[in-house]
């Protein structure tokens, strides 16, 4: 497949006023909601790893083909996937969620609606990520990761889901609803981040943190309420540099 091929499958819905970008690439019956912008050098669709095993067996790759093994992704209303992304089957966006560019979301994922995913952003599939979360770039999100509505999670974090890697047993790790989880942090394998639980810039999660709890440090130790964070963003949010 060379990156300047155009290719929209027959078996495709688009809806009224889904835009396709040229060049991109979409493939099997994936749908494209309505208002839904698919840039240039994006592939929807992509199929799982063990259908391109099987294609390459039988040394028939091309578009085609994997247009006819591909079971497509569904895209929502209103949404916009920007340049450079690859969104494997059996991915499911909701409406008005937004990609930013080289975006790799693995095959059985679910982003609700109205989230936001940024740039360079890694999800391995097998995930699911709430409404009106929003995930800045760089993030690393591994298979068995469950992220509720209205998380942030900062630059360069990174979540984990195997505890002696690399191992055969791969383990769920959670971040219940309005967590915020800060930049080049990492969550270890199996932790539970609570609701409303604030994980400091560079901390190292080793193990569950409390509701509304605020957490730093390598191991992470919690060190004040969510109460007191709001109230030190009160604070910094009323400074007006001069």
């Amino acid at each position: 497949m060379e990156g300047s091929q155009h290719y929209v499958s027959g078996r495709a819905h688009l809806c009224s006023a889904a835009y396709i970008v040229y060049p991109a690439i979409v493939l099997g019956p994936t749908y494209v909601g309505s208002h839904t912008i698919v840039s240039s050098f994006t592939v929807v669709g992509f199929p799982t790893r063990a259908k391109l095993l099987d294609v390459r067996i039988l040394s028939k790759v091309s578009l085609e083909e994997l247009d006819n093994v591909s079971s497509g992704s569904r895209l929502g209303d209103r949404s916009i996937i920007r340049s450079h992304n690859v969104i494997y089957e059996g991915v499911e966006l909701g409406d008005n969620v937004e990609l930013g560019h080289h975006v790799l979301i693995r095959e059985n994922t679910r982003i609700g609606k109205g989230s936001k995913i940024g740039s360079g952003v890694v999800i391995d599939g097998y995930t699911s990520i709430g409404e009106n979360t929003n995930i800045q770039s760089g993030v690393y999100i591994p298979i068995k990761t469950l992220i509720g509505n209205n998380v942030f999670i900062g630059p360069r974090a990174v979540i984990t889901n195997d505890k002696y890697p690399p191992s055969k047993r791969i383990v769920e790790t959670v971040i219940e609803d309005e967590a915020v989880i800060g930049a080049n942090s990492t969550i270890i394998a199996g932790v539970k981040i609570g609701r409303g639980a604030v994980v400091a810039a560079g901390a190292v999660v080793t193990r569950d943190v409390e509701p509304y709890t605020v957490v730093a440090g390598v191991p992470a130790r919690p060190v004040m309420s969510r109460d007191k964070y709001e109230e030190k963003k009160r604070l910094y949010e009323e400074v007006t540099d001069r």
